[in-house]
């Protein structure tokens, strides 16, 4: 329920009319429904932890439900004038993405009574995965639409700053680099100079530098859980590790 309240509410702040396929709830009962009901779906979740008494798990999911909100408001800031480096990127996919997925994981081990130290490492061990979940999910920017289901450039054109980006404008000098912040900013909605910005991208090697965070990120969660006994639990949690990395979608 919580995911599902971060989703409505992204819709109004990115001014979406598509979810998945379907039309977002914004875009048929306009924002103020929307938001409403994102309201909704997000204090029902944090009641049933209340309803249950479970209040480690409200404490979990609460902290995840600011950091998200905190993550959403660093990336409108920075947005405005394209400056976020790669510290920066890692500190909003961190509050926005990563947050979420450590809160699950996190209690998930609450749940199942583990001590502070598992569940701190549990939560450690979602956020890696939230991380690389997301890095993926900057890649399929440039990756065949038809594969992947999502359009090639779409990142681009809504002048969003992802990794390969922010790295391949880090290795260019200050004219190449005034060229294609320009066309982020003020040309993307023109097929050619996307595509120009696309083949920046590559030629900087982006893609191939964001890879390489992305599976270092893989390789620290699965030495996290190297410190269980084996189960069919933790070869599960290896199982979703490797799909984070290796989905086509």
């Amino acid at each position: 329920m919580l995911h599902t309240a971060t989703l409505v509410h992204d819709d109004v702040v990115d001014d979406s009319t598509l979810r998945r396929g379907f039309f977002s709830i914004n875009a048929i009962w306009k924002n103020k429904i929307a938001v409403l009901v994102g309201d909704y779906l997000l204090s029902k979740g944090l009641l049933l932890s209340v309803e249950y008494k479970e209040f480690d798990l409200l404490q979990i999911v609460s902290q995840a439900v600011r950091e998200m909100s905190e993550g959403e408001l660093l990336q409108i800031e920075k947005a405005r004038r394209l400056d976020i480096d790669e510290s920066v990127y890692y500190e909003v996919i961190r509050k926005k993405t990563a947050s979420l997925i450590s809160s699950c994981c996190g209690c998930g081990a609450s749940s199942a009574k583990a001590n502070q130290d598992d569940i701190l490492t549990m939560q450690k061990f979602g956020e890696l995965i939230g991380l690389a979940f997301q890095i993926k999910d900057d890649l399929f920017d440039f990756e065949d639409s038809v594969t992947t289901g999502k359009p090639t450039g779409i990142d681009i054109k809504e002048s969003k700053m992802t990794l390969p980006l922010i790295y391949s404008l880090q290795q260019s000098v200050k004219s190449e680099k005034r060229e294609i912040i320009n066309i982020v900013k003020n040309n993307n909605g023109e097929k050619e100079k996307v595509k120009r910005v696309l083949a920046f991208i590559k030629e900087k090697e982006g893609i191939a530098y964001a890879k390489k965070k992305m599976f270092e990120l893989r390789d620290e969660a699965f030495l996290l859980l190297n410190g269980f006994a084996e189960s069919e639990y933790k070869a599960s949690l290896k199982e979703l590790v490797n799909f984070t990395t290796d989905r086509t979608h």
